[in-house]
């Protein structure tokens, strides 16, 4: 079981450490791969992200509910358009149920806050997309690079 995690801005050494891990961060390759996370904009990002969330951002760490190990992270955000989402399992903790567990919680989360729906575009080859399907996400649309996914969640 995991729990929803609100991290302090001296936890950011695991959002730091798994952004610049290649095998986590493997599905990001269409994007460039890992994220430069370093301490400097460590301040900037606590911020807009958890202290005083910005443009309808939620943010949360995925934390295992038994051991408090910190597994990967939840996100959604506003892009002026749509709520886009974002759910990262570190690469050791993979193929074990907390990608989907944890993108349904994030749904609810935004349901809560009174969101209707969630977008994600994820990169064509990226296996993920079969946790989105089964989690009632839908294909808007497809392109050679990226699948759009959406989901109503006023019809959870």
């Amino acid at each position: 079981m995991i729990d929803l995690y609100k991290p302090k801005y001296e936890d950011l050494w695991f959002r730091k450490m798994f952004l610049g891990d290649e095998d986590t961060m493997s599905y990001n390759q269409a994007w460039g791969g890992i994220i430069d996370f370093s301490e400097d904009k460590w301040a900037n990002w606590y911020e807009k992200w958890v202290k005083n969330p910005q443009n309808g951002r939620f943010y949360r760490y995925l934390q295992n509910a038994e051991t408090k190990e910190f597994i990967g992270e939840i996100a959604y955000h506003y892009n002026g358009k749509k709520y886009m989402v974002d759910v990262i399992v570190f690469s050791k903790h993979r193929a074990k149920g907390y990608g989907t567990e944890g993108l349904r919680l994030l749904c609810e989360a935004a349901k809560s806050a009174g969101i209707q729906c969630l977008y994600d575009d994820i990169a064509i080859d990226n296996p993920a997309i079969s946790i989105f399907l089964r989690m009632g996400f839908t294909e808007e649309y497809r392109t050679d690079e990226v699948i759009m996914l959406r989901k109503i969640l006023t019809e959870m």
